[in-house]
């Protein structure tokens, strides 16, 4: 199994497929993407055997990342390669939603079980300053397809930004009330290219938690995969509300999940100095070296990041490794 010295087992891979985005979100890639070219992605039957190798190791969770993975043309065939591993329970995606109506069927007979549309406002002028894409009624439709068509979970993720919905809870609230479908909230990190932003859009989770619980919300039980999000529910709302505060204490004492980039590299922490390139393990179908390599790896897992420090290791933004 995959288990570090502080006795965590990790059974939830997030895989990149791609650092390609298509959206410029003002916290993430506001002047573009600046990743310019294709060339070094994995390939598919190179996804196939890492997959293999961290199921074999009892991973029992994918999450397909970018960028924007629905920019890659194989996509459907990624989820579907990973679903048919033995071992593998669940394929999920985060996407900005840019495809979801278009494709989502697809993805779904495929074997997709999961979809987190990330939708940082539900006021569609806000939303595009915020994204620099007029897309959101198409994107909102897009999960309502995606849940008529029988995906098993459909989340919304929205990142805190203290000028532009720090004052919409009541809106997305309203929103939940009617839908059964998991809202969460995430706390902006820093990384390397945000310093500035953040210091001027950073708001902490806390003060959503505390409204929620004023209001009546009620802390889930976390299934063995589930990620970080602490998920409040309220019996007058069909959805729930999540929270995600990598600032909050002791966030990463039950870390379960480990992170793959578009180029085969290992990273251990999402804001760690350094990563292991796996390339050269993914040559061969023969699991073993792979497999020996990730279990010597973890045991030099950290305890914790160190955000609280101001510190977020090589991490420039999110799009390099899928948040």
């Amino acid at each position: 199994m995959l288990t570090d010295a502080y006795a965590r087992r990790f059974s939830y891979l997030r895989l990149s497929v791609t650092e390609i985005c298509n959206f410029r979100c003002s916290y993430c890639l506001p002047d573009g993407n600046d990743c310019d070219s294709r060339a070094g992605e994995l390939t598919l039957s190179e996804i196939k055997r890492l997959v293999t190798a961290f199921a074999k190791l009892g991973t029992r969770k994918v999450r397909i990342t970018g960028g924007e993975p629905s920019l890659r043309k194989d996509l459907t065939e990624i989820i579907a390669t990973c679903k048919a591993i033995p071992g593998i329970e669940k394929v999920a995606l985060t996407t900005n939603g840019y495809r979801l109506k278009r494709d989502a069927l697809a993805w779904q007979q495929a074997g997709l079980d999961a979809v987190n549309v990330s939708v940082d406002s539900l006021d569609a002028d806000t939303f595009h300053l915020v994204t620099g894409q007029d897309k959101l009624a198409d994107i909102l439709d897009g999960i309502t397809h995606a849940k008529a068509i029988g995906i098993k979970q459909v989340k919304i993720n929205t990142v805190l930004l203290k000028q532009h919905n720090a004052l919409a809870l009541p809106d997305f609230l309203k929103f939940v009330q009617q839908q059964a479908i998991a809202l969460r909230f995430i706390e902006l990190m820093r990384t390397g290219d945000n310093a500035g932003f953040y210091q001027r859009q950073h708001l902490s989770g806390a003060s959503i938690q505390q409204q929620l619980l004023a209001q009546g919300w009620q802390l889930n039980t976390k299934a063995n995969t589930d990620g970080p999000a602490l998920e409040y529910s309220h019996p007058a709302y069909q959805g729930q509300i999540g929270l995600i505060m990598p600032y909050s204490k002791d966030f990463c004492a039950d870390c379960n999940r480990l992170r793959v980039s578009s180029k085969g590299q290992l990273y251990l922490c999402l804001f760690t100095d350094s990563h292991q390139d796996l390339r050269r393990l993914l040559q061969s179908d023969n699991s073993a070296p792979l497999m020996h390599f990730l279990q010597q790896a973890v045991q030099g897992k950290a305890f914790s990041h160190q955000l609280a420090a101001d510190y977020s290791g090589s991490t420039r933004h999110l799009a390099q490794i899928g948040g």
